[in-house]
């Protein structure tokens, strides 16, 4: 069984690593722009379940290399900061932060270590036309957006522009028990603080542009402001990105595959994208894994299949992340605080608590 992935990114290396270890072979092609130096201020927060599933079927991550977080706290600033919703359960790990630099590190160092799987570099859009042409790969599938299969085949989707930016950094504080992750809604948009070490925090702030341009030092005032916590030493370099929402109407063109950020392109404030691929990883595998074992080869009924098992569940939970958006989106605008007032009422019930944390852990339950 031979795959092809298009894309150099950590799905692309994860679902890499997962297929190597079903001796399936791997070549990843990808475009050099596609191996810029992974941000040191980027990270990814990775659910529970996803991490034991990593470390059974993907690749074992060490205790040391990621951080756990037993809490998640949420405020609003229309009630003074107060919070309006907390997520914790007994005291155990509700999810783990890992830097995005080092996760990559840690597959791409696997990965070269195995004789089923090669890296190439396209150096132009002739070799995705041969790679059609030729039917080397029973599957081909694509993580990367801006190639010339996506425009061609995946450029149909339903989505929305925020006008938003995404501020990233990573700021350096005083030692302190540091597992405690908070979210406010402010005027300008979300700001996420997500512990990374007793004395690193990442920092994530979103907000709408709106034709304005913001220089480093009116973010950093806007996190200074709304640093609940930290007695911060120092603040990192600042990156941004721009926010959009985007689902393609279908996943797949014969035996090629729409995956990862082509399907999961949402707004970060709940940090769901990279676990929704997570997700879809393992559906696809079993996929795979059925069809091996009857002797069946690999081919577009892969994809169907995949389609019709998850589309559903990922509009809908796609959605949903849209709508907590435009929830406090919606209240921002607005001089009232009722919307706050009810999410923190909502939220003295433990069975909704318990239910919205089991949907982050896992996603859509059905």
């Amino acid at each position: 069984m031979n795959v092809c992935i298009l894309g150099n990114g950590l799905i692309s290396l994860s679902l890499a690593k997962n297929l190597i270890n079903k001796k399936i072979n791997v070549d990843i092609y990808y475009k050099k722009r596609n191996l810029n130096k992974l941000s040191s201020t980027r990270t990814i927060g990775i659910a529970k379940s996803n991490l034991e599933f990593f470390r059974n079927e993907i690749l074992q991550i060490a205790e040391k290399d990621v951080w756990p977080i037993k809490n998640i706290k949420i405020y609003s600033e229309k009630i003074k900061k107060e919070e309006i919703f907390n997520f914790q359960d007994n005291n155990k790990n509700l999810f783990y932060m890992i830097k995005n630099d080092k996760f990559y590190n840690l597959l791409n160092s696997k990965l070269f270590k195995s004789k089923l799987f090669k890296k190439l570099i396209i150096k132009n859009d002739n070799l995705y036309q041969k790679l059609l042409k030729e039917k080397k790969y029973d599957l081909i599938i694509n993580c990367d957006q801006g190639n010339f299969l996506s425009k061609k085949y995946f450029s149909k989707t339903i989505g929305k522009d925020y006008d938003n930016l995404a501020f990233t950094t990573i700021i350096e504080h005083e030692v302190l028990e540091n597992n405690i992750a908070v979210q406010i809604f402010t005027k300008y948009g979300p700001i996420a603080f997500l512990p990374i070490s007793n004395s690193q925090t990442s920092v994530v702030y979103s907000f709408e542009i709106k034709n304005r341009k913001y220089k480093d030092d009116q973010i950093l005032e806007l996190i200074k402001n709304n640093n609940l916590t930290y007695k911060i030493k120092k603040i990192h370099s600042i990156n941004s990105f721009k926010l959009k929402s985007s689902i393609p109407r279908s996943y797949y063109y014969k035996n090629i595959l729409a995956f990862g950020d082509l399907l999961h392109q949402i707004h970060p404030l709940a940090g769901q994208g990279f676990n929704m691929t997570i997700r879809d990883i393992k559906i696809l595998l079993e996929i795979i894994k059925n069809k091996i074992d009857v002797g069946l080869l690999l081919d577009s009924s892969v994809s169907l299949e995949f389609q019709k098992e998850i589309k559903h569940k990922n509009f809908i939970f796609s959605n949903g992340i849209d709508l907590i958006h435009e929830f406090f989106n919606i209240e921002r605008k607005m001089k009232s605080n009722f919307l706050s007032k009810s999410v923190k009422l909502i939220s003295n019930y433990p069975r909704i608590n318990k239910m919205f944390s089991e949907i982050a852990d896992r996603g859509v339950l059905f």
